[in-house]
């Protein structure tokens, strides 16, 4: 039970980590970005190249990771998102077309075959009996520190106020002041850093291989449905239940039907509560 315990907090808070920026993209942009998974897939192996392959330390493979998302974000925003005129039908298809494109280009240049990633930490902890990587440890924690740094700055800064402003009317803002396109275009770099840290912390859970940004993908869609479309609170919450039903479920019955239990409880939540657990919240 303490094992399971432990391996929930660790995968929930790596959830939250990763639902996170596709919540921001949909409360302050109003789409679907089907590429997210992508920020993942391209973070993952931004760091295995730096840091396994060409030696550099963990902390610079991380901190190039976060970089990179950050340009694709904007560059997403830039040559997709803006030039469609926030078209969500043609936005969607347009970034599922891209994470498909970008998925072939990392098998041109990694190949097809899986990769781990070596232990960012390497090392475990045992405690009463259950095993503790250090590793997923770190990044448990680095969640929670990255989670709370994104609420101080929505809160307490200039831009993050002017994110919740264009978060609850994108018209009003613009009549206030506010330049939409910039808060739009710095929410889509945060979602990217979000993204491809995620991404690194992901490989590391698992495994890195080109399809990896459909699961995490799937289970940020998952989040955010769940708690309400929008809703910081909501993916936080639900975020943590999907984490522990997964562990749970993958301890005690078998862990080929994880997926399948998040599954059900989105459907369950889509026919009893379309608007999600929390209902759908401003920044």
């Amino acid at each position: 039970m303490l094992q399971i315990l432990i391996q929930g907090f660790l995968l929930s808070g790596l959830y939250a980590l990763i639902a996170m920026g596709f919540t921001l993209i949909f409360s302050v942009g109003r789409v679907l970005d089907l590429a997210y998974g992508a920020y993942l897939l391209i973070g993952g192996y931004t760091y295995f190249h730096f840091s396994q392959t060409l030696g550099f330390p963990a902390a610079a493979g991380l901190a190039l990771a976060a970089v990179v998302g950050c340009a694709m974000g904007l560059a997403k925003f830039r040559l997709i998102v803006k030039p469609l005129g926030g078209g969500h039908v043609a936005v969607e298809i347009s970034t599922l077309i891209l994470a498909v494109v970008l998925q072939a280009g990392v098998v041109l240049v990694f190949g097809d075959s899986s990769k781990i990633l070596l232990p960012i930490v390497p090392g475990v902890e045992r405690l009463e009996g259950a095993t503790v990587p250090y590793s997923n440890l770190l990044a448990a924690v680095a969640s929670w520190i990255i989670l709370l740094g994104l609420y101080c700055f929505v809160r307490f800064t200039h831009t993050g106020r002017a994110m919740q402003a264009v978060s609850m009317d994108a018209r009003g803002a613009v009549i206030s002041g506010i330049d939409s396109d910039r808060i739009n275009a710095i929410t889509w770099m945060i979602s990217g850093a979000l993204g491809a840290l995620g991404g690194v912390f992901f490989a590391s859970y698992t495994q890195l291989y080109p399809g990896m940004w459909v699961a995490p993908l799937i289970i940020s869609v998952a989040v955010v449905i769940v708690g309400g479309i929008g809703s910081i609170i909501g993916t936080l919450v639900v975020a943590h239940i999907v984490g522990f039903m997964e562990i749970t479920v993958s301890a005690l019955i078998a862990p080929e039907l994880r997926g399948v239990v998040t599954m059900l409880l989105i459907i369950g939540v889509l026919v009893l509560r379309p608007r999600g657990l929390f209902g759908r919240e401003e920044i």
